[in-house]
C-alpha cells in the first residue's frame, strides 16, 4: 500500500501523520474543509500542499468522496467534531460530520468501483465512558455515569453498590464495557460499528484506533471546547485564572503527538492489525490539577488556580489505557515522557501568537444550557 488517503489530515493530528508517512515514500492526498474552528490561516494548507493531493473539500460530500478515494490504497479517517463538552448541544452537527460521513464513506465504497484494502479509524477513548475500576471484594466493575445527587453533593468518586468500598480506578482494556456517556462518544462507537460491519462486508480490512489525550506541537490554541493543555495555555498567557473542575483529582491519559503518528503508522503498515481495535495511550494517569501546576510553572506565571467544584455533564472522573495489546501486537513503544512532552510543547506555544482567550465565552454558553453546575 503506497497511496494514502487521510481525511482531516490539515488537523493537528493528521498534519504530522501526513509529513511522516510522506517521509516513509507514501503518496499522500489529503481531505481537508480547513475549518476555521481549527485552522486560523492557510499556512498548513500551503506546508501540506507541497507534498500532497489536498483537495479542499467536505467528508459530508458525496462528490468530494468519490474524487478523494480514487486510486487510493488505503483511508486513514481523522475527520470529525471533537470535544465533549460542545457535543452536548451541537448534537446534529457531531452526529453528521461523525456519524453519517462515515456512513457516506462507505456507501461510496459499497457502490462504486475502488481500490481500497484497508481503513483505519480515529476513536476515542471516550467509548468506554467511566472504564474498568476495581473493588477489593467484588472485583472488577464498570460503573455507569455518576449521579447528578452524587456530583452536586461533591461525592465525585465510586464505591461498590455491593460493599460501599471505593472502587479503584485500573488500566482500560480493549474488552471493557462500552458505556459512552457524551454525544460525542456515541458518535465515535457509532463510526466504529459502521466501520467493522460494512469493512467485513467489503472485504476491507479495518483498525480502530482508540486515541487517549492527544496532545503536542502543532494542536490548536483557539478551541475552548477541547485540549485542556491548550486552555489552560490560552489561560495562563493571558494572564488569567484557572478554574479546575470538581475537585482537580479526575485525571486523564495524555500521549504525545509523536507516539500517536508512529502508532497509527505502523497499524497501516503491519498484517497483525488487521480488523483490531487498540488503544493508543501512554498508560498512565496524570490529576487535572496537575496538569494545571505543572503548565503554570513551566510558564513562570503567578495566576491563581482555583478548585470550582462545578462539573460538566458528559465529563468523566477516570479513565487511562491498558495499552499491553498494541506493545505486544504491533511492537509499539511510546518514546515521550509525559514532563519531556510537556517541556516541547510549552517551548512551542512561547513561539505562536497568544490567541484570544474563549474560556469565558464558552463557559458560559454551556451554562446557560444547564451542562455546567
Amino acid at each position: 500500500m503506497k497511496k494514502i488517503l487521510i481525511t482531516g489530515g490539515a488537523g493537528f493530528i493528521g498534519s504530522v501523520l501526513a509529513k511522516s508517512l510522506f517521509t516513509e515514500g507514501f503518496e499522500i492526498t489529503i481531505l481537508d474543509n480547513l475549518s476555521s474552528k481549527i485552522h486560523s490561516n492557510k499556512d498548513t494548507y500551503n506546508k501540506l500542499n507541497e507534498f500532497s493531493n489536498f483537495i479542499i473539500g467536505d467528508v459530508s460530500s458525496k462528490e468530494d468522496w468519490g474524487e478523494a478515494i480514487m486510486g487510493q490504497d488505503a483511508i486513514i479517517h481523522l475527520a470529525s467534531e471533537t470535544g465533549t463538552g460542545q457535543s452536548m448541544y451541537d448534537i446534529y452537527n457531531y452526529t453528521n460530520v461523525n456519524v453519517n460521513s462515515t456512513a457516506l464513506m462507505l456507501d461510496v465504497l459499497t457502490n462504486n468501483h475502488h481500490t481500497i484494502q484497508k481503513i483505519i479509524l480515529s476513536s476515542s477513548r471516550s467509548v468506554y465512558g467511566e472504564g474498568k475500576y476495581r473493588c477489593p471484594d467484588h472485583g472488577f466493575i464498570y460503573p455507569s455515569e455518576r449521579s447528578l445527587i452524587d456530583l452536586e453533593n461533591r461525592n465525585y468518586n465510586f464505591s461498590c453498590e455491593h460493599c460501599k468500598q471505593k472502587l479503584i480506578c485500573v488500566a482500560t482494556d480493549e474488552n471493557s464495557n462500552i458505556n459512552p456517556s457524551s454525544v460525542y462518544a456515541i458518535t465515535k462507537y457509532t463510526q466504529e460499528q459502521l466501520l467493522r460491519l460494512a469493512g467485513k462486508n467489503l472485504n476491507i480490512d479495518t483498525v480502530v484506533l482508540r486515541y487517549q489525550n492527544v496532545y503536542g506541537p502543532g494542536q490548536s490554541l483557539s478551541n475552548p471546547y477541547t485540549g485542556i493543555l491548550s486552555i489552560f495555555s490560552t489561560r495562563i498567557l493571558n494572564g488569567n485564572d484557572i478554574d479546575i473542575y470538581e475537585d482537580g483529582l479526575e485525571s486523564r491519559d495524555f500521549i504525545y503527538i509523536d507516539d500517536v503518528v508512529d502508532a497509527t503508522v505502523k497499524a497501516l503498515q503491519s498484517e497483525k492489525s488487521n480488523n483490531q481495535i487498540f488503544n493508543v495511550g501512554s498508560g498512565e494517569a496524570t490529576s487535572v490539577i496537575s496538569v494545571a501546576e505543572k503548565l503554570k510553572d513551566l510558564y513562570q506565571s503567578n495566576i491563581n488556580i482555583k478548585v470550582i467544584h462545578k462539573f460538566r455533564l458528559g465529563d468523566i472522573r477516570h479513565n487511562y489505557a491498558d495499552i499491553s495489546k498494541i506493545n505486544l501486537a504491533l511492537d509499539v513503544t511510546n518514546k515521550i515522557s509525559f514532563p519531556e512532552g510537556l517541556y516541547h510543547f510549552v517551548e512551542w506555544v512561547r513561539d505562536q501568537k497568544i490567541n484570544r482567550d474563549n474560556y469565558l465565552e464558552s463557559y458560559k454558553k454551556l451554562e446557560n444550557k444547564g451542562l455546567i453546575r
